[in-house]
């Protein structure tokens, strides 16, 4: 699936994939077997990046900086997640039958690829990645690991520092997309 959403990337930006400099890339396989097994055929260095939820904004991240800092011409930012590979790796067997708790989340069989080129390069029409705020870590004391609205609401804090760091405000953004795992996620 990565491999094809690379390919369909590359096409439209009318590139090959021996253009590319790099993939930084995951998935939600603890040990990014899928994107391994998926990418491996490209043959363009990689960096195998695990972020759960985050590793598109990592892998995004990191293809940012490499660009902006002129090491390689093109990289390709890249995941996916799989229907339960989550569930059956960090949270509970599939196979055990257990009623799932009101704040268990479904994953969702999915890839996304951007391509980002240096910003010297001649392809590009303006848009590219501006900035960015890592997140940390923030302790809410949750111990349901089942209940991923909560273990992901300090994401809030992020986007609190950002507007900090930027001096902007919401009103300042036409749009602004963040994940929602739950009644506390939102």
């Amino acid at each position: 699936m990565q491999r094809e959403t690379v390919q369909l990337a590359l096409q439209k930006c009318s590139l090959s994939a021996e253009e590319l400099s790099y993939i930084f890339a995951g998935d939600l396989q603890s040990q990014c077997a899928g994107t391994s097994y998926g990418l491996r055929p490209l043959e363009i260095p990689f960096f195998g990046v695990y972020g759960a939820c985050s590793t598109m904004a990592e892998s995004l991240l990191l293809a940012a900086m490499f660009m902006a800092n002129g090491i390689g011409e093109y990289a390709a930012a890249v995941t996916s997640s799989h229907f339960s590979t989550a569930e059956r790796q960090f949270r509970f067997p599939l196979s055990y039958g257990g009623q799932r708790p009101p704040t268990a989340q479904w994953t969702c069989t999915a890839s996304g690829a951007v391509i980002l080129e240096r910003p010297d390069g001649d392809c590009g029409d303006g848009i590219g990645v501006a900035g960015a705020c890592v997140g940390k870590m923030v302790d809410l004391d949750v111990t349901d690991a089942n209940h991923m609205g909560a273990v992901m609401a300090p994401a809030a804090d992020t986007i609190v520092r950002y507007f900090g760091a930027t001096g902007t405000n919401p009103t300042d953004y036409d749009t602004i997309v963040t994940g929602d795992l739950g009644w506390i996620g939102s």
